[in-house]
């Protein structure tokens, strides 16, 4: 199939507008596969996801194989880590609506075929996970079903067998279309049969192996890998480690009990939810903008390394960000697009934890990021643009501070001199539209962030399209 026709795939899935660049405040539809027990990360990124479920609309949790744990399924574990949600929900409540209840999420917790890769996929490979994944796609809701993939795949690609072998061409279609996949790394050999057999499925891959099997360093290692040639680089790592979940997750309460010592890296499969919180800056239909879960381009199959075997469609993988590291020197990197947020990122689920445990007058809360313009502008070559935070609060009274970032790798204007913001830390500043020889977007991102303990961030994105003079 030619390029072209998967680029017109592409943009018409996405929907591409910059009028709609800002993230819907709908609640997106969530459904979780996790090999939680083959390493304690699962349980972490189950902990910190279950303090953020008021944020999506959960609508399965599904415990699966990998290739770290090929005949065993865990959901015991899984209700486990509600039940001890289900001590501190009453007080999650007391801070913001919606969390979802115990009862309920008891009751979409599921199981998968409990063997390895392709081998749990085929005629007789039907389990309540499989079959719970199809129910919920089928559901009467135009709202796309995200994915997050933690361990194998094999449970939604027993779900699009099934589905492409009991329906018509059509409908087939028609419930792939509704399907928004994140993996993390291939952990299995049913991620490249996925993109082999169903190429118009929205997919979102991080690397998971060399030819020789050996892990790729992917965008997700981002969230608390930071080493390059024995030194660290990129963002600072003690808040993602032990120490620092010692005494902001674990000691708080029954929730940050379950929270297990990291064995190798925190949380590795917490990045393909972090795009889905609404902060503002994360816009999931659209991974090449980048967010708190890290930026991933389309990639054409020519330019595509680190799989199983030669890819055949493009896919959104790992993009390259440059970020200034703790070392002081600039680093281009995919685990880059994870390190600038992981200040803000971090401090938002040490908030979350306090939430499980505190009172409201003794907890903080993210502030409100508020534009007194739209989020999408036109200008032409040499006019000034003026962009203002007027309109931004906070819920606790905090004094608030302004940060206006350019993030050009987002964007299509790339010039070696960067663009110059007159003030980048006031509440309203201004820049001169670049001199361009066609149009071109520019990204920029404000930041809003309380004097609150911790520090909290939300955010506004505003894309610029700049006209020839």
């Amino acid at each position: 199939m030619k390029l072209s026709r998967y680029i017109a795939m592409s943009a018409l899935m996405l929907g591409f507008s910059l009028a709609n660049a800002q993230p819907n405040a709908q609640k997106h539809r969530v459904l979780i596969l996790t090999d939680i027990e083959n390493e304690p990360d699962d349980t972490q990124s189950m902990v910190r996801f279950l303090t953020y479920s008021n944020h999506w609309d959960v609508e399965g949790l599904i415990a699966t194989t990998s290739i770290h744990q090929q005949k065993r399924i865990a959901p015991e574990k899984i209700k486990q880590l509600i039940n001890a949600y289900g001590k501190v929900r009453s007080n999650l409540l007391l801070h913001e609506k919606g969390y979802p209840e115990t009862e309920y999420l008891l009751s979409i917790t599921k199981s998968s075929f409990p063997e390895f890769g392709l081998n749990a996929v085929g005629k007789g490979k039907d389990s309540e996970g499989s079959e719970w994944i199809i129910k919920v796609v089928d559901k009467k809701d135009d709202r796309p079903v995200w994915i997050p993939v933690w361990g194998g795949a094999n449970c939604l690609a027993q779900a699009l067998w099934k589905v492409k072998m009991t329906r018509s061409p059509e409908d087939l279609k028609k419930f792939v279309s509704k399907i928004r996949m994140y993996t993390i790394s291939d952990q299995d050999d049913t991620g490249p049969w996925i993109r082999k057999n169903f190429p118009d499925l929205f997919y979102v891959g991080s690397p998971g192996y060399h030819a020789a099997g050996a892990y790729h360093y992917a965008t997700w290692s981002g969230i608390s890998g930071d080493k390059f040639h024995g030194r660290f680089v990129g963002a600072d790592f003690t808040i993602v480690d032990n120490p620092w979940l010692d005494e902001n997750v674990r000691n708080h309460g029954p929730l940050g009990a379950e929270y297990p010592f990291t064995k190798f890296l925190m949380e590795g499969d917490t990045p393909s939810f972090l795009g889905l919180i609404n902060n503002g800056l994360n816009d999931p239909e659209h991974p090449e903008f980048g967010g708190w879960g890290g930026r991933y381009e389309l990639y054409t199959p020519h330019t595509l390394k680190y799989f199983y075997e030669p890819e055949t469609r493009p896919i959104y993988t790992d993009a390259m960000d440059e970020v200034k590291g703790v070392d002081s020197a600039f680093h281009t990197s995919n685990k880059a697009t994870l390190w600038r947020w992981r200040e803000a990122f971090q401090h938002d689920f040490a908030a979350r934890m306090d939430w499980t445990i505190k009172p409201y007058k003794d907890a903080n809360h993210p502030p409100k990021a508020a534009l007194k313009h739209a989020n999408a502008i036109k200008a032409k070559t040499g006019e000034k643009v003026t962009l203002s935070a007027e309109g931004s609060e906070d819920p606790d009274g905090n004094e608030l501070t302004y940060q206006w970032i350019y993030y050009p790798e987002p964007g299509s204007y790339n010039v070696k001199e960067p663009l110059k913001i007159n003030e980048i830390n006031a509440k309203t500043t201004f820049f001169t539209a670049p001199k361009v020889e066609k149009p071109e977007t520019v990204h920029i991102i404000l930041a809003v962030t309380d004097k609150g303990v911790p520090a909290l961030t939300r955010y506004q994105r505003v894309i610029v399209t700049v006209y020839p003079e």
